[in-house]
C-alpha cells in the first residue's frame, strides 16, 4: 500500500487497517471492522453483502487472483463527515476462478491491474458503508474475456 499519510484521523487508520486485513486474507478482522448493520457494496457487480457475507468479497478476490494487492494511490478523509474515500487499484494474476453474479470465470493466468475507487461512511470507528467501485470492463479487458464478444455484437 503506497499512500503514505500524516494524517491522525481515527477514520483514515480504520480504512488502513481494513485494507491491510484483506491484503493478508483475514477474513474475521476484516468482518470485524464494520458495523452490525454495515454492509459492502460491489457496485459493479450490483450486490450488497451483510454480515459475515461481508467476507466473501476478500474470499472471491483471493480465490481468482492468489496474488492479489490493493495499491493505494490517494485517500482522502472527511473526518467532519466520516468519509473516507480512496483511489487504489487490483493487482494480481487470475489463477483461479471469478466468480460473479452471472457465473465463473474460469483462470486465465493474465494479469489484472484493475483502477478502482472506494468510498466508506463511518459510524463509531468501524465501517457503516464500503461502496467499491471497480472498473469492470477493464477488468475484464485485462482477463482477455472481452475477446469474445464479437459472438454477441450487433455489426
Amino acid at each position: 500500500m503506497k499512500a503514505t499519510s500524516s494524517s491522525n484521523s481515527k477514520n483514515e487508520k480504520v480504512i488502513r487497517e481494513l485494507y491491510q486485513a484483506a491484503e493478508v486474507k483475514d477474513i474475521k478482522r476484516f468482518v470485524s471492522l464494520f458495523t452490525d448493520d454495515g454492509y459492502f457494496y460491489d457496485v459493479s457487480a450490483g450486490v450488497k453483502y451483510y454480515g459475515n457475507d461481508i467476507g466473501k468479497t476478500v474470499e472471491i478476490y483471493a480465490k481468482a487472483f492468489p496474488d492479489m494487492h490493493r495499491e493505494l494511490l490517494e485517500v482522502y478523509v472527511k473526518d467532519d463527515e466520516n468519509v473516507v474515500v480512496v483511489e487504489l487499484t487490483l493487482n494480481g494474476t487470475n489463477k483461479g476462478p471469478l466468480a460473479l453474479p452471472v457465473g465463473k470465470i474460469p483462470a486465465t493466468n493474465k494479469a489484472m491491474s484493475d483502477p478502482c475507487c472506494d468510498v466508506f461512511h463511518l459510524e463509531n470507528g468501524k465501517v457503516k458503508a464500503f461502496h467499491c467501485y471497480t472498473a469492470a470492463t477493464i477488468l475484464l479487458g485485462q482477463l482477455g474475456v472481452l475477446e469474445n464478444l464479437d459472438a454477441v455484437l450487433e455489426k
